[in-house]
């Protein structure tokens, strides 16, 4: 829907496509025929129940023109299957690349859906053998079947959680080689990279990536932005944020508006170099 409610407010996200592409973005829709910055990511980019998202922002902070190509709960085959994305972000003067979670790909024990990427649509042969006792009929999102191979075998997890991380860094590796030119990485999360508590669980995006994932992709990008979120900082965006009695649960695992204002003006910095 176009329209999220809160009592007597509406927030308009104005939703277009670009191309051929099926992704719905977030608008309003931008010429492509002028210069431009492209950004990509998940949920954070898009700014789902945030009036203002960073690409927003960023835009009125240095006067350039930015395409949101943001798409809620989108990994990275979201993007790196998508050429219309790809043919935008590499006519584009800056690509800045949101960092999306290694969870949300198909790969050789599982397969996502195409553009939302959060659907676990169905496991591999390899998959069922090391958990044969697992009823894979029943789960529908990837977060829940991460949850439930863990709980079932510690043991076999750690092979796919090394498998979705090796996975990652080739997928982005490909999609960045065909994007080209000046690109900038975004983490935007609660924690940082180095977290000890965060490398090997499943909860806090972007799931499974670490320092040693990001500086594999050190040689392709011209910078990395980091931004991790305090609690007070994503607790004052929660008031500021527009969704309804029955949206928040979703609305509280978002950053916020505070955190997304941060976000901007580190990369506004960031572009004024480049």
């Amino acid at each position: 829907m176009a329209f999220e409610y809160l009592g007597q407010s509406a927030l308009n996200y104005y939703p277009c496509r670009y191309g051929a592409s099926k992704i719905i973005f977030r608008g309003p829709e931008k010429s492509l025929a002028e210069v431009y910055c492209a950004v990509i990511g998940g949920s954070e980019t898009y700014g789902k129940f945030v009036d203002e998202p960073f690409p927003t922002l960023l835009e009125k902070l240095t006067g350039r023109s930015i395409v949101n190509l943001g798409c809620m709960n989108a990994g990275v085959d979201a993007f790196a299957n998508d050429d219309v994305i790809i043919d935008i972000c590499k006519n584009a003067e800056i690509t800045i690349v949101q960092l999306t979670g290694a969870q949300n790909m198909s790969n050789k024990y599982y397969t996502v859906h195409p553009r939302r990427n959060d659907r676990f649509l169905e496991a591999s042969d390899k998959l069922r053998a090391l958990y044969e006792k697992v009823d894979f009929t029943e789960i529908h999102f990837t977060g829940h079947l991460l949850n439930v191979l863990e709980k079932s075998s510690a043991r076999h997890f750690s092979c796919i959680r090394k498998e979705l991380r090796i996975h990652w860094v080739s997928l982005m590796k490909t999609m960045l080689e065909r994007i080209g030119g000046n690109i900038i990485l975004l983490w935007l999360s609660e924690h940082d990279p180095c977290d000890p508590l965060r490398l090997n669980h499943h909860w806090g995006d972007p799931v499974f990536l670490n320092r040693d994932m990001l500086d594999q992709l050190s040689g392709l990008v011209a910078g990395v932005v980091e931004i991790v979120a305090t609690p007070d900082e994503i607790n004052a965006g929660h008031e500021r944020m527009y969704f309804s009695q029955m949206q928040e649960p979703a609305a509280r695992q978002m950053l916020g508006p505070v955190v997304q204002q941060a976000a901007a003006r580190e990369l506004s910095m960031l572009l004024a170099t480049l």
